[in-house]
């Protein structure tokens, strides 16, 4: 396959050293709608090593990325995150554990760094629906409650807005 361009006006670029093709294995295995679109492999000339994987094109969800194996001069770090919407706790914990396994590291308030580097939100919908309810003294003590979490818990979110 050969990198190829597609509708999307912008699209994220993720930096790995040379786990690229592990790392969108493991993107693409787990969300629906995904695939990888298309891989370009380094020639004799370099600067990888003949035959291994350049860059990676693929679709997360139907959002196009690519991926490059650039070698370790740049990091990934928080400063970029993808975010994760679940539509319950199962979905939640299925994502938080996945992308944290074999070396992943949690970070607070619902976010990760997988163990390629790449950091993620798992937010559950419900949080995003109170945040936006308008309701100031609900908000506040459903963000005090978030603000003392790892992993994002539904219903200690839902007891802290209804004040249980």
């Amino acid at each position: 396959m050969n990198i190829q361009t597609n509708n999307q006006k912008v699209e994220p670029f993720l930096w790995f050293n040379d786990n690229a093709e592990e790392a969108v294995n493991l993107y693409v295995s787990l969300f629906d709608n995904s695939k990888i679109t298309a891989v370009t492999r380094f020639g004799k000339e370099g600067p990888g090593a003949e035959g291994s994987v350049m860059t990676i094109g693929f679709e997360l969800s139907g959002v196009h990325f690519a991926a490059l194996n650039g070698g370790p001069m740049y990091k990934l770090t928080e400063a970029f995150s993808l975010v994760v919407h679940c539509k319950d706790q199962a979905e939640v914990d299925k994502y938080w554990d996945a992308l944290l396994a074999d070396g992943g590291q949690t970070l607070a308030c619902g976010w990760l760094t997988d163990k390629f580097g790449v950091t993620w939100q798992i937010v559950p919908d419900k949080f995003l629906e109170f945040v936006n309810s308008g309701e100031p003294e609900k908000i506040a003590r459903m963000m005090q409650a978030m603000m003392k979490m790892i992993k994002l818990d539904i219903k200690a979110l839902e007891d802290a807005f209804e004040g249980n």
